[in-house]
């Protein structure tokens, strides 16, 4: 990506608590096309949005912020602002990337699941030691944009790590199926992903649309 490509792509709105959603499954559709954009250790690095899983808080047995959970030190970012970046570390070797959405008190988030790279690629290649999958799975995406921890709470409209916005994808483009790895609510359909990219990370996976248990 030129120069001049990137500084454009960063002149982009970014998502911000006033123009993102505060219910998590339909934030979970818009923010496919957006861009996530890391600028750690200062050189840019990031793609297009094509995976998001909701999460809808204390209703959702499979939230970190369920209300059999309630607030606690490791989903307290949950609680915060929309556009607040959630960032977890699983299997004692993971970090995963969240979008706050619900606002203050409503802890509802987006798992960003996969992107498709754009920008900085050589960097990816380098942070994930491989040459391909560099970010089709949340934890790989986070490895290649080299987010972590430090970045829990961090407001997602400002550097070291944004989202802006990109192209709006319509529903026919845009694929509906069970959400991957949890073992609550594991039918509800609220894993998105658009459907043409090579970069999602199990297309094919799960086929439940029953919306009355995700209401």
């Amino acid at each position: 990506m030129s120069d001049q490509t990137w500084r454009s792509l960063l002149s982009g709105t970014a998502i911000s608590e006033r123009t993102l959603p505060s219910d998590a499954e339909r934030a979970a559709r818009e923010l496919l096309g957006c861009y996530l954009v890391s600028t750690i250790d200062g050189e840019p690095t990031g793609g297009r949005i094509v995976e998001t899983e909701a999460y809808l808080g204390g209703r959702d047995p499979a939230s970190h912020a369920s209300d059999r959970v309630g607030r606690t030190r490791r989903n307290a970012p949950m609680f915060g602002p929309s556009g607040t970046a959630y960032v977890y570390f699983i299997y004692g070797m993971h970090w995963c990337c969240n979008v706050v959405t619900g606002g203050e008190g409503d802890p509802q988030a987006v798992l960003l699941r996969a992107i498709e790279p754009v920008l900085g690629i050589e960097r990816m290649r380098w942070r994930r030691g491989r040459d391909r999958d560099l970010t089709n799975g949340p934890a790989r995406l986070c490895q290649a944009l080299g987010i972590d921890g430090t970045l829990n709470g961090h407001l997602l409209d400002r550097e070291p790590l944004l989202v802006v916005s990109g192209e709006i994808r319509t529903d026919e483009e845009i694929g509906v199926s069970a959400r991957i790895g949890v073992t609550r609510a594991e039918d509800w359909p609220l894993r998105f992903f658009l459907k043409a990219s090579p970069d999602v990370s199990r297309p094919r996976v799960g086929s439940s649309r029953s919306r009355a248990k995700a209401s």
